[in-house]
Formats: structure tokens, sequence, C-alpha cells
């Protein structure tokens, strides 16, 4: 196993199959990430921490859109059992800790959008000799800096005061999500060789 995406073809291009699987990860999470925010966007913003739900909505569809169309895709008969699992992974657990509704929707999505962010460094996998010019290399690196951005949302709201009563059960969850991620993304890494550290 190595620690990073290849061996690189004639164009240091990653592997069309490593993209097929890192992409198709990457689009279940953020993708995962912009329905939730768009179902929990409410019709009318009567809390500061409600308008970056609409930010961040934004910014995890240009994630998914982006990916899909940087990545060179070729067929993986095992998609279809990745990705139900990785699908199963970002719904929604109940909070009982938090007796609101919506705040705790919110909490499930900042978790969960903090364990992507956080948890996943896809860029970090590129060797450096890899085509800086590649779409799908670009990408990834753009991902990335995104990702740096949209965390300091999610720590802002986690460390919040409307989430000061709350901080225990936060905390826990908080754990949770990443342990989760971290396995699902060794596990997808794994399958195309990739040793994650």
């Amino acid at each position: 196993m190595s620690g990073f995406l290849g061996p690189l073809d004639s164009g240091a291009r990653v592997p069309p199959a490593q993209q097929t699987r890192i992409a198709a990860f990457l689009i279940s999470a953020h993708g995962a990430l912009a329905r939730q925010f768009a179902f929990t966007l409410p019709v009318s913003l009567d809390a500061a921490w409600q308008t970056e739900l609409n930010a961040q909505f934004y910014r995890e569809t240009e994630i998914v859109s982006l990916l899909m169309r940087a990545t060179t895709w070729v067929p993986d008969l095992a998609l279809g059992y990745m990705v139900a699992s990785w699908e199963t992974a970002w719904l929604p657990a109940p909070i009982d800790e938090i007796p609101d509704r919506r705040l705790a929707q919110a909490v499930h999505l900042a978790t969960l959008a903090h364990a992507v962010h956080a948890g996943i460094r896809p860029a970090a996998l590129l060797p450096t000799e890899a085509n800086a010019q590649d779409p799908f290399v670009m990408a990834l690196r753009r991902i990335e800096f995104e990702s740096g951005r949209l965390l300091q949302a999610q720590i802002l709201f986690l460390k919040g005061t409307d989430l000061a009563p709350h901080r225990d059960a936060v905390s826990a969850i908080l754990e949770q999500r990443h342990a989760s991620v971290r396995k699902l993304w060794r596990e997808t890494l794994a399958n195309i060789g990739i040793e994650a550290s």
C-alpha cells in the first residue's frame, strides 16, 4: 500500500479508477450535507446561526458540482454497495439531550460537517509530481481549501452560547461522527491501495 494516489500516468494524472472512488465518496458526503442543509433551511431566518446554513448549503453544492465535472469517471461495480453504506452513515441520529428539534438538527449537521471537513483531506493524498493543471488535482486542492473555511463556521456554532447547556452531549456526538467518518474514509482508501495515516 502507498500513502499517495497513483501510480500516476504519463501525464502525471491520477488513475481514473482512483478518481472515481475518491470522487464518489466525496460526492456522497458533500451531497448529503447539501441535501440536509437544504431541508434544514427555514423559510425566513430568525437566528444568526441560520444565515450560515444558507452559505454552507451553496458551498456544499459547489463542491459536488466541481467533482462531477473534474473527475474522469470509469465503471465501478462495487460503488453500488459502497454508496449505500456511505449514505446510511450520513443519516441524522436522534439527539435526546437537546429537546429543541431545530437546534438538534443543526447540531447533527454541524458535527457531520465538522467531521467531513476536518477528517477528510483529499489533497494530502496527491504526490508532489501530480499534474497541477489536471482538473481532478485542482478540484481536490480546492475542496481542501474550502473545507478549511467551512470548518471555522462549524467551530463557531458548536462552541457558541446556544449550545453551552448541551456541551457534553455535543462533544460526545462530535467524537462519534469523527470516528465514523474516519473509518469510512480509511476503508475507501484501503480499497484503492492507499494507506491513510
